[in-house]
């Protein structure tokens, strides 16, 4: 298995006043010291925009770069995503990544209000998702779509949609999924070839059936422990996991545990959450359920 880290366990976001976030020093740090030795960029501003001080940070600390979450506006027809793109393919290009992490993005801060599409605007995103794909493929790597709470990929029939309409594949996001309304394991029964990335995420049920009930938006669910130590909630990440090797998966699993942090951590912070995560994927990986 080849696992990664991402700095959005440690509370780093690219979502205007969503929490406190920590240096790349200490989350680059903390990925060496549970045993990782990858890692997706996070967000712009997070690790350096130019490719050569990119390179010497993370071979500094032992890491290499997987991937990076690139969120894109795909529906406008008077809008060419294609100028947004260019700058986090650059440096993913230059960083020797291997995947672009492509949202279907709002256009608007966050992740708590989303506008509806019309059919024109349905049929430019599609167009547009197999565009940006041509467009990274001809760089070397390959773009994968993330269905993702708030942006305009989120339920069970938009994920039907892009799968149905467009030839990109996907990033199997097991907590964004969920939380949409799609089960993550019966779709990688279903699709295990569009399947070329995966985020691994765990989710208390409970939070997530608030925000999809409304009674919490996303932000006030990730705030209240929604997401949870991999092997703590209730999506099937062993189950999936084993599907995905069945099926002869190839990708990177990305350990996420989204979260918003009030402050510098006291202690471990999450580190210890992390290292949780860590032992349940590592025992998973060989057969059990650690």
């Amino acid at each position: 298995m080849k696992i990664a880290g991402a700095p959005i366990s440690w509370g780093v976001c690219e979502v205007p006043g969503w929490g406190h976030q920590l240096d790349s020093d200490r989350v680059l740090a903390e990925m060496r010291q549970v045993g990782l030795t990858a890692t997706e960029l996070g967000p712009e501003g997070f690790l350096p925009t130019d490719p050569a001080e990119l390179v010497r940070l993370l071979d500094g600390y032992g890491l290499t770069c997987v991937g990076g979450f690139v969120p894109v506006v795909l529906y406008r027809d008077d809008h060419d995503p294609a100028t947004d793109l260019a700058g986090p393919l650059e440096s993913l290009v230059a960083a020797g990544a291997g995947v672009v992490v492509l949202a279907a993005a709002t256009g608007q801060d966050g992740y708590d209000e989303r506008p509806a599409l019309d059919e024109n605007q349905w049929a430019t995103l599609l167009a547009n998702l197999d565009r940006l794909a041509e467009v990274v493929a001809a760089r070397g790597l390959t773009a994968v779509l993330h269905p993702h709470v708030g942006t305009m990929v989120e339920t069970r029939d938009e994920v039907d949609r892009v799968l149905a309409g467009s030839r990109i594949p996907l990033c199997l996001d097991t907590g964004h999924l969920l939380i949409g309304g799609t089960d993550p394991l019966a779709l990688t029964r279903r699709v295990p070839e569009r399947i070329r990335h995966a985020h691994l995420k765990d989710v208390d049920a409970a939070l997530a059936a608030k925000v999809q009930s409304g009674e919490l938006t996303y932000t006030e669910a990730v705030a209240a422990g929604m997401y949870v130590p991999l092997g703590a909630g209730d999506a099937d990440i062993a189950g999936i996991v084993k599907t995905l090797e069945d099926n002869g998966f190839d990708g990177w699993y990305v350990m996420e545990q989204d979260r918003i942090l009030d402050g510098e951590p006291d202690g471990d912070g999450p580190l210890s959450d992390v290292l949780a995560s860590v032992a349940f994927l590592q025992g998973a990986a060989s057969g059990g359920t650690a």
